[in-house]
């Protein structure tokens, strides 16, 4: 008789917690499917790419300060009587914007440290994105398919300055006062609607009562909430136009070399977020800045002496200083062109600033994706462009402290303004011819290299006793960059004739464009690259000694 015996399966052990919570995730937002994707995408790494990642934590760290700042900050300019802890302005009369703000500097624990790290993340921020700007400009990582990205980039730039324009009127100190009063100055030079804009904004006449909450409104919510959603569509578009990359062996249009986002990325760009954030927490503590106390709260009969806005706001200062007083009577109004006029050319530049990928796209019919970045010196034209931009903005930078410097150094105030004047015609001039002269300088240092090698500094001696030096080849590695880039024709103009004999008008915009490309690629714009044919028969031995 045999018997069958039967087994129970043995009891399956229950999952972790956090495995059973990922897979429920998972099973409703598809997060391990979009992560299996993702966080494998490769990043290149070249030093220059943190400038992008500087811009990034700065602004991080904004956000977070700036909610801390909100819960003490009372946006009213309500009169009241300071009984603070800072003496030298006990029992004065001043807005509660500004009461408030000595509260957070003197009595709130930690106050004045988180805010003066909000200051400088700001200065920092706007630096960061002009300096990563100028890499993406010089080296031709706006071209297709990233010209939205720049647009963005651009527009959080604008905002940026405005952003932090509003950020430092909020205390209603004497030194912010001023700036607004500038600022109302400059609205109302705008022809018909500049009387509606400024009323509309201060709630009456200058300086009204409502500006200091209006500004609140639009500095905590209204800015920053259009510029975190431009960061995180200009992060999106980064992610998915895959990053730029260097010139270099094994590097094309259809590749990254680099390290994947996780584990490797992740690592080192969360390393940084925490040294950018030591760095500046260390300047915030050591490094004074915009002392309300010592400016006083803002009487509107009474300007700061010396006052200067954040460097961001200097370009704009500048313009106006430069500009001569002008005014024009027309039907009975009066226009204030030494104002308006700079205000435009602030707006224009800007523009220009944006418009620019899609104006290089026309003028050399490039309409390719380029996912690999030019050194700026295989482009003169373009650096030589973004060299005198860099000039105008250093020359309006000045114009905008003219003050100071004369102060500083002992000089004609007049004298400063008519140099800065002439200077800012003349330098972007004289920037561009001579950085134009220096990259086609180190594009013929290039092509020499690339022929005949690297010098060594050793001094030989031949058999009929000249003397040479000589040159060691360059790698394989080192040809490659060096040769990588592309060359272009200038656009040429059709034949007037087509094949039937019948003339074919030229447009201006193609006469316009024909010559703007030569400009950019004609035999001034450019060094010819070395050919196969020039370093075989070079290194052969039958094109040197």
């Amino acid at each position: 008789m045999s018997t069958e015996s039967t087994t129970e399966p043995p009891a399956r052990s229950k999952a972790p917690t956090g495995e059973r919570l990922a897979d429920w995730a998972d099973g409703r937002l598809g997060i391990y499917t979009l992560a299996k994707a993702n966080m494998r995408k490769i990043f290149p790494d070249h030093w220059s790419f943190m400038l992008g990642e500087v811009c990034l934590y700065s602004f991080l760290i904004l956000i977070l300060t700036g909610v801390y700042l909100t819960l003490f900050f009372h946006p009213s300019m309500t009169e009241v009587t300071y009984h603070g802890s800072y003496v030298p302005l006990q029992g004065q009369m001043m807005s509660e914007a500004y009461k408030s703000t000595l509260d957070i500097s003197f009595d709130v624990r930690g106050g004045l440290l988180i805010r003066q790290l909000h200051h400088w993340s700001a200065l920092v921020f706007l630096a960061g994105m002009i300096v990563h700007m100028m890499r993406v400009f010089f080296t031709g990582a706006f071209r297709k398919p990233r010209e939205v990205n720049w647009v963005f980039g651009v527009l959080l730039l604008f905002l940026g300055m405005f952003t932090g324009f509003t950020g430092y009127s909020l205390p209603d100190d004497l030194l912010s006062g001023t700036g607004l009063h500038f600022m109302e100055g400059a609205i109302l030079s705008i022809p018909i609607v500049g009387t509606y804009l400024s009323f509309f904004l201060f709630g009456g006449e200058y300086p009204g009562h409502d500006l200091i909450p209006r500004f609140y409104s639009i500095h905590v919510l209204l800015l920053p909430g259009i510029m975190l959603g431009l960061v995180v569509a200009h992060l999106i578009l980064v992610f998915y136009h895959k990053h730029t990359q260097f010139a270099g062996p094994g590097r094309s249009n259809k590749n990254v070399v680099g390290m994947p986002l996780l584990p490797v990325y992740a690592a080192k760009a969360g390393g940084f977020f925490f040294l950018v954030f030591g760095v500046l927490a260390v300047i915030a503590g050591i490094a004074q800045i915009n002392p309300i106390w010592a400016f006083g709260p803002y009487r509107a009969d009474q300007v700061a002496a010396g006052s200067q806005p954040d460097w961001y706001m200097g370009f704009a200062e500048g313009l106006l200083r430069i500009m001569p007083g002008w005014e024009i009577n027309f039907w009975g109004h009066t226009l204030a062109l030494g104002v308006f006029i700079p205000l435009a050319g602030f707006a224009v530049v800007l523009a220009l600033i944006g418009v620019y990928p899609f104006v290089e796209s026309w003028v050399t019919g490039d309409k390719r994706e380029h996912h690999i970045l030019d050194r700026p010196r295989n482009v003169p034209t373009r650096t030589a462009f973004g060299a005198a931009w860099l000039t105008a903005y250093l020359v309006t930078m000045i114009a905008g402290g003219n003050d100071i410097w004369a102060t500083q150094f002992h000089l004609s105030l007049n004298t400063i303004t008519w140099f800065v004047r002439i200077f800012f015609f003349a330098g972007p001039v004289i920037a561009f011819v001579v950085t134009k002269r220096i990259c086609l300088g180190l594009q013929r240092r290039d092509k020499d290299k690339v022929l005949h090698g690297q010098e060594t500094g050793t001094i030989r001696r031949l058999p009929h006793g000249e003397f040479v030096e000589v040159h060691a080849p360059l790698s394989q590695e080192q040809l490659h960059t060096l040769t990588a880039h592309e060359q272009y024709e200038p656009a040429a103009l059709s034949p007037r004739v087509d094949d039937n004999g019948v003339e074919r008008p030229l447009t201006r915009t193609q006469k316009l464009r024909a010559r703007l490309s030569k400009a950019y690629y004609g035999a001034e714009g450019q060094i010819s690259k070395p050919t196969a044919h020039e370093y075989e028969e070079i290194t052969s031995g039958r094109g040197h000694h």
